[in-house]
């Protein structure tokens, strides 16, 4: 199971490099694109990239390697 949800679209390069830090810090995550809903669209149109924790607690772009460790390290289960 993902610790993480990142949420994204196709062509964002900001969303590219959010899955990148991830992929690097070893996060166990799920991408989900946000034009599959209407209700991600609403949430996240002007912020993604977003790095949602199981907890709900959230990450707004922008972030760096060492954020984002900070981040996973105080959120997980």
């Amino acid at each position: 199971m993902a610790n993480f949800t990142l949420y994204y679209t196709d062509g964002c390069h900001l969303c590219e490099m959010a899955d990148e830090l991830l992929i690097a810090a070893n996060a166990s995550f799920v991408a989900k694109d946000i034009m599959d809903s209407e209700q991600l669209i609403e949430l996240y149109q002007t912020s993604i990239p977003v790095v949602e924790s199981h907890q709900g607690k959230k990450l707004f772009w922008p972030f760096d390697a060492e954020q984002l460790a900070q981040f996973i390290a105080d959120n997980k289960e």
